[in-house]
């Protein structure tokens, strides 16, 4: 009878490690500390980065920052290389990670996301006179800059274009401006925050898809509470006017939607 009570005891103590948090755990003590520690990576402008006194700054950061005051505490971001961010979670060194993390079937399996706060939509950018790209269909036989491992470069490819290879959206769209390119497909973020720094390039957007990319604040699986605290947090800032303001701010527009 010994042997069966000792089997059963740490059969239970082997349960009770694999159980998910309690519900409100991870909640409470957030609140408890007065912290809501965040993972981010620093590097990622315009998401998250130093400026050049060196202070962290970003659109992230800056929602990081009205997320936690909506929750009645301090941010305090812990800065990790973007191949460990996500994991940092398991490891409990934070409690969220606000890094332009992209809402995947594969990251919901393992984590939780709040409410979409970002979309990116691919887009079809041209010189602002050319007229005669108007669709992703009138890119056959014209050259697209691409960098040519992406999913922009593989769309690029499908309707018809002839790639020049590239590293990456800054020489994508300098080979448009330049005419040694006559478009590129690419992520509306990087386009918006392009045009807010130099608002007068001569390129525009022909086209987008329809269907958008969402990022969202991820956690540790298991805590509802938590998850419901940032959705409320974020439709706050949102209706407050902070969100617009901190969009506005980094992409001269609402990047929600």
């Amino acid at each position: 009878m010994n042997w069966v009570k000792v089997i059963i005891g740490a059969a239970l103590l082997q349960a009770a490690v694999v159980l998910p948090v309690q519900a409100g755990e991870n909640l409470n003590a957030i609140k408890a500390a007065g912290v809501l520690k965040i993972g981010t990576e620093g590097t990622y402008a315009p998401f998250t980065y130093h400026d050049q006194s060196g202070k962290l700054v970003g659109f992230d950061v800056e929602i990081g920052e009205a997320v936690a005051a909506k929750l009645g505490v301090k941010p305090e971001f812990l800065e990790g290389k973007w191949d460990g961010l996500i994991a940092g979670l398991d490891a409990n060194r934070y409690d969220a990670v606000i890094n332009q993390v992209g809402i995947t079937e594969a990251r919901k399996q393992k984590y939780d996301f709040s409410e979409p706060y970002i979309a990116s939509k691919a887009v079809l950018v041209v010189r602002a006179d050319d007229e005669s790209i108007k669709t992703f269909a009138d890119l056959k036989g014209k050259k697209s800059a691409q960098s040519l491992t992406s999913n922009f470069g593989k769309l690029a490819e499908a309707s018809g274009a002839e790639l020049v290879g590239t590293d990456g959206f800054d020489q994508s769209i300098q080979l448009v401006l330049t005419g040694r390119a006559d478009a590129t497909i690419n992520d509306s973020l990087s386009f918006f925050d392009f045009k807010k720094h130099k608002p007068d390039a001569p390129v525009k957007i022909a086209a987008e898809q329809a269907n958008a990319d969402y990022s969202g604040i991820i956690v540790r699986k298991g805590d509802a509470d938590l998850v419901a605290e940032i959705n409320k947090a974020l439709e706050a800032i949102k209706a407050d006017g902070t969100y617009q303001k901190i969009s506005d701010k980094y992409f001269g527009q609402d990047v929600s939607k």
